[in-house]
């Protein structure tokens, strides 16, 4: 469980497109005050380094479980799982493809009724 800090204690703050966060104690009228158990990004022009690399490095110290780097041009969906500390990259999947949500059991996303 992530340790909750005090103000002066946080050093990186980020704001992802998306978060799901199960631990309701890690919610204050500031946010979350740790990590997020599955963050989603959504590529832009102007955001690709920062979400494939600065975000991702950030959410893998972290301990983020689950990353999702969406990408609405190319339509795909990137999927990283955090494994022993580090990112597994689970894949690329498009439009043509169902995908499990790992952190949530039995959700399914069919990514043709979400690149519509």
């Amino acid at each position: 469980m992530d340790k909750i800090k005090k103000d002066n204690e946080i050093n990186n703050v980020v704001q992802p497109d998306l978060s799901i966060i199960y631990d309701s104690e890690k919610l204050d009228d500031k946010g979350c005050n740790g990590s997020p158990d599955m963050i989603v990004e959504i590529l832009s022009p102007a955001s690709v380094k920062l979400d494939r690399w600065i975000k991702y490095r950030l959410y893998e110290e972290a301990g983020v479980k689950e990353y999702w780097i969406v990408d609405p041009v190319n339509e795909s969906v990137e999927i990283h799982l955090l494994t022993d500390k580090q990112y597994t990259f689970k894949g690329v999947f498009t439009k043509s493809d169902t995908i499990s949500v790992n952190i949530l059991s039995n959700l399914e996303l069919d990514l043709e009724q979400i690149f519509i």
